[in-house]
């Protein structure tokens, strides 16, 4: 199993590597708009999306045991390599389950006490997810207050990070049905108020997957309907560095 995860994970990060070689290419001017800088130091947030089976007794920023299977290893890779020869240094602290309240519970540890240049924060899923099932008894309101919050709490700790929101997302299959509509749609305008509200950088993350449907079924993306395949976090990360950076 892990010999098979590593040759995905190589095809991957190869796959991701003409787009961000011809970055590279773009010039000083295209360097300098880009959001993360080398230097910086770089922490993603959320929940199982994020955390893909991370080593949480790994805290060094760039350690691949620490940065998971998923999107947030990719964009890593993808920022390391851009950034060279300097160094950027890049931390994953999502975890599994996570809805808003609770990054809020952990926050003072796993974010301000880190002291990121950039937070990027992907959360929204669980939060209906957990309503659907009978473990939560949260709305599109509280998700919305209760991120709005946490943002403020963050740029009144950190005046000067810059913060990146990444639209939850789902696609219709494996755990995803009709039942989950139009309410889902109404977290991901939440998502993206939020990010207006505190001039955050806002990834589309479904717009992404919706348009990937024209080139694999939903499933080659996310079997389950939420959790990325391979083929899905890599794309995922694609997308992370041309909203991020700009290119």
């Amino acid at each position: 199993m892990r010999s098979t995860f590593h040759r995905g994970a190589i095809a991957a990060l190869l796959a991701l590597i003409p787009t961000l070689a011809g970055c590279a290419a773009t010039g000083s001017d295209a360097a300098s708009r880009a959001l993360v800088q080398p230097g910086m130091t770089v922490l993603f947030q959320g929940d199982s999306i994020t955390d893909a089976g991370r080593n949480r007794e790994v805290g060094d920023a760039n350690d691949p045991r620490g940065l998971g299977r998923g999107y947030a290893s990719l964009a890593a890779a993808g920022l390391l390599m851009d950034a060279a020869p300097r160094d950027v240094f890049v931390h994953n602290r999502g975890v599994s389950g996570n809805k808003v309240f609770q990054l809020a519970e952990r926050w003072d540890a796993d974010c301000l006490e880190l002291r990121p240049d950039v937070v990027s924060i992907l959360i929204g899923v669980n939060d209906i997810w957990h309503t659907k099932n009978g473990n939560y008894d949260g709305t599109v309101a509280i998700y919305e207050r209760d991120y709005d919050a946490l943002l403020t709490r963050t740029r009144t700790a950190l005046p000067d990070v810059k913060l990146v929101v990444c639209e939850p997302f789902v696609l219709r299959c494996g755990a995803i049905d009709d039942s989950w509509f139009p309410e889902f749609d109404e977290y991901r305008a939440a998502a993206r108020r939020v990010a207006a509200a505190h001039g955050a950088v806002f990834v589309p993350f479904q717009q992404m997957f919706d348009d990937a449907l024209a080139q694999a079924p939903a499933e080659h993306w996310a079997r389950d309907g939420v959790h990325p395949s391979m083929a899905g976090a890599a794309l995922m990360a694609k997308t992370w560095l041309a909203t991020v950076q700009g290119r």
